[in-house]
């Protein structure tokens, strides 16, 4: 299935959470994104992009894994401007739901990376490697996050670390596509 139509009809973060979302939810997720920042390297870092990146974010507003990790897509393409984030409901988009599936289940959220004219590049979703090695390591934890966040958890920080370098290898992908230097002549 081509996404890249899903992107096109996508939302941003504030649109999706007000089409989508209750009350509770966007509560959650202000306050999931008031504890999620990037440090001064990773912002750096992320100035440095200059390939437009388009990202389809597979979502549900009522996910605690939802409202932890989807402000850090945006406090991401805050700082790379070239990066632009659109959300879509799971329920909505049942379609795109199937096309995504983890392991056989409907997970969000799954990201989906694409070029500026539309060429799928990766996906990722639905967990970091932090947060199952947390969940692992718990063996009785819970099965979906409540979403809480808090800015020194040092799972959190990890589990932002993963997703820029997430952004980070998309980025170089894009920049060192021999298509796409051709066409911007670099």
């Amino acid at each position: 299935m081509n996404l890249f139509p899903k992107f096109e009809a996508g939302l941003p973060l504030a649109g999706f959470l007000a089409k989508h979302g209750t009350d509770a939810h966007r509560v959650r997720w202000a306050s999931a994104a008031a504890q999620t920042s990037l440090t001064d390297e990773q912002r750096k870092l992320l100035g440095t992009f200059t390939r437009r990146t388009n990202v389809l974010v597979l979502a549900g507003a009522w996910c605690g894994d939802c409202s932890s990790q989807c402000p850090i897509l945006d406090r991401i393409a805050e700082a790379a401007p070239p990066v632009v984030v659109r959300y879509i409901d799971r329920d909505e988009h049942a379609d795109a739901q199937a096309a995504l599936q983890v392991n056989g289940g409907n997970r969000v959220p799954v990201a989906v990376f694409f070029s500026e004219d539309g060429h799928e590049v990766a996906r990722f979703g639905e967990r970091t490697l932090a947060r199952y090695r947390q969940l692992v390591a718990q063996l009785t934890g819970e099965g979906c996050a409540t979403g809480f966040v808090k800015g020194a958890d040092p799972v959190q920080q990890a589990v932002v670390q993963e997703w820029v370098d997430q952004f980070e290898r998309i980025q170089w992908i894009l920049r060192l596509s021999p298509r796409l230097r051709k066409l911007h002549g670099d």
